[in-house]
């Protein structure tokens, strides 16, 4: 995957004013929604260079290779960029079956239902037994 000698292709993208851009990771197989992330130019360039998915973790404001604690790494195989330059797409392949880190498939496990959010996707595996450090 790696195309990133020529960083021109950085600049097109429309960075938040914390030089941030949402990353929404799509599995490639089944164009799933798994998560949404963040991502800096760094972040990216490393999600490039390295053909797995790297984030920018807001919280503890650093990069943050998804699977690196989990195992559940994400292999990228397309990066988009969306009309308006200002969201990123990752078609990906999920090591692992958990994208979330509440256990589950995907992040996205809530529906609306009569006024409340109702969670209607099982957890795969108790979060305790995934992370060394409390999610």
């Amino acid at each position: 995957m790696s195309e990133s000698v020529d960083t021109h292709w950085l600049d097109q993208i429309t960075w938040n004013d914390q030089g941030l851009v949402p990353a929404i990771a799509q599995d490639k197989a089944t164009n799933e929604i798994l998560m949404v992330a963040w991502m800096n130019s760094e972040a990216l360039s490393l999600t490039l260079d390295e053909g797995r998915a790297v984030y920018w973790s807001r919280s503890r404001k650093k990069i943050w290779r998804k699977g690196e604690e989990s195992g559940h790494v994400q292999i990228v195989s397309e990066i988009r960029l969306d009309c308006d330059s200002d969201v990123i797409l990752l078609k990906i392949e999920q090591l692992g079956a958990i994208a979330c880190h509440t256990g589950r498939r995907s992040c996205f496990f809530k529906v609306l239902k009569e006024g409340q959010w109702q969670a209607v996707e099982p957890v795969l595996k108790d979060p305790k037994a995934i992370y060394s450090q409390p999610t």
